[in-house]
């Protein structure tokens, strides 16, 4: 451990917990609750987030002006507001693959960071193991069944309101994103385990790397150039599993060093993992609540989608645009729920609920003071955003209203996300799953059939019904939050 580069925080510092502390706690006032310890100072705390939440937030904003540079490049060729429909068409079924890996994920990262509360490392080392483990099967499983199932699910995303030329794009999209699913997934519980210890500045590193090679790749071969073949839609595809693959690559070099915290050796690779279920019921038992959030989440998402495919193009075009620039605001949200996950989870490991609250709040802080930023810029200058993906007026006109909404949104969404990631990080998966369903596969279907459908509102109704589900789901995980039983779960 000696030679090991940890991310230290205040943690570190303070005395354990114990079970009558936890107690005492529960019967203080929220006021009382609000106080920090003698000799803590909030300036200290907002230090710890930061440290885990700015490699994040460079990390996740790159990802997502990626996704957004992809769009853009993508809506460069001459059927450029196709070519966007193709590959948003792609993304949703593809999603609901990543959603397993996503799920398990979850439960990896809440797991390590109980575990580096408690200083526990080798326990740590052996969750990361297994969580490898279950990602690698849950991986061959997930690329065997996307690029068999390509066609029939894209064809069932379109709703029978799109062209076949960008059926066909979607496809090859599609099942190329399915091959390289492997690359995607492994990287992915590298990053969960690397940040359950708050160590994010590693994922930040090969994430960008992957990110960079991704939009090189991009520039080569969606057009052609420097002697490169123009396969559009495809080549897009194809930059982005480089980019992942190179990702992989980096993060195995990074664990097989032994410096930040894990060891993952040669011969481990070669003898095979053992697989340990005590571990893996470890991972299961906050995984599998999440894993049915996550596909629930999928098929709400998926059933929305196609009530706004009705709409045709460019309403489509139009909404997916919006949507890639939603994920962007997405990600200051998770910046933060990565440090609310990482902190809650290794508090609750030492049985510090009183640190556990008062780093998720500050959490919340940070994050609301941004999204007010963020929802500015987006009331004010959504159109020209949007003006980067397409030149196309229809589609710019169409966007200036829903723009203004996502700006509206920043606020209201961004505690949402946040405090999710602190009931993710003490594992209380139940609670995000249960308010998933209701929001997602329940009210945001029922609000876009009527705003859509029923009151003809076209794409103002697509995302009236966001804003309501946003609200309503935002209420919901404030409710389950403040009942408080996080604190006693155990993992």
């Amino acid at each position: 451990m000696a030679n090991q580069k940890m991310v230290k925080t205040y943690l570190d510092e303070i005395p354990w917990g114990t079970e009558e502390d936890i107690e005492l706690e529960q019967q203080k006032s929220g006021r009382e609750r609000r106080q920090l310890p003698e000799g803590c100072k909030s300036s200290v705390l907002y230090g710890d987030i930061m440290r885990i939440a700015w490699p994040s937030l460079v990390e996740l904003m790159l990802t997502s002006l990626v996704s957004m540079a992809d769009m853009i490049m993508v809506g460069s060729m001459a059927n450029g507001d196709d070519a966007i429909s193709a590959v948003s068409l792609a993304n949703q079924p593809k999603f609901v693959f990543v959603s397993l890996i996503i799920a398990l994920n979850v439960g990896v990262t809440a797991a390590v960071a109980r575990d580096r509360g408690a200083e526990q490392h080798e326990k740590a080392n052996d969750t990361m193991r297994q969580g490898l483990v279950m990602s690698l099967f849950v991986c061959i499983f997930g690329s065997f069944m996307g690029y068999i199932f390509a066609e029939p699910l894209v064809r069932f995303m379109a709703n029978g309101s799109l062209s076949e030329d960008i059926i066909a794009m979607s496809v090859m999209y599609l099942r190329i994103q399915m091959a390289g699913f492997l690359t995607m997934g492994i990287t992915a519980t590298f990053t969960a385990a690397f940040r359950g210890t708050g160590n994010s500045r590693i994922p930040m590193i090969y994430n960008v790397t992957a990110n960079i090679v991704n939009i090189v790749f991009n520039y080569l071969l969606i057009n052609g150039h420097f002697g490169f073949p123009a396969w559009g839609v495809a080549g897009a595809s194809i930059a982005t599993v480089l980019g992942q693959a190179v990702a992989l690559v980096m993060a195995i070099r990074t664990a097989n060093s032994g410096k930040y915290y894990f060891t993952i050796k040669p011969t481990d690779f070669l003898k095979g993992f053992r697989i340990e279920f005590p571990i893996i019921g470890r991972i299961v038992k906050v995984g599998i609540p999440s894993l049915i959030e996550q596909l629930i989440m999928r098929v709400g998402i998926i059933l929305f989608s196609r009530q706004v495919a009705t709409l045709g193009q460019p309403g489509y075009a139009t909404h997916q645009i919006c949507m890639n620039i939603q994920s962007l605001s997405f990600m200051l949200g998770q910046a933060m729920a990565v440090s609310s996950t990482t902190l809650v989870g290794q508090s609750l490991g030492k049985l510090r609920t009183d640190m556990a609250e008062h780093y998720s709040r500050r959490c919340t802080y940070l994050g609301l003071m941004i999204s007010l930023f963020l929802g500015a810029l987006f009331g004010f200058f959504g159109k020209y955003i949007v003006a980067l993906y397409s030149d196309t007026e229809a589609v710019i006109a169409a966007s200036i209203p829903v723009m203004a909404i996502l700006g509206v949104l920043q606020p209201i969404q961004t505690p949402q996300f946040i405090l999710s990631g602190s009931l993710r990080g003490a594992g209380a998966t139940k609670a995000t799953a249960v308010v998933t369903l209701v929001c997602v596969l329940i009210l945001r279907p029922l609000a876009g059939e009527l705003f859509i459908k029923i009151l003809q509102w076209g794409l103002i109704g697509a995302w009236a019904a966001i804003a309501l589900d946003q609200v309503v789901r935002t209420l919901l995980i404030m409710y389950f939050y403040a009942r408080g039983t996080w604190k006693r779960i155990k993992v």
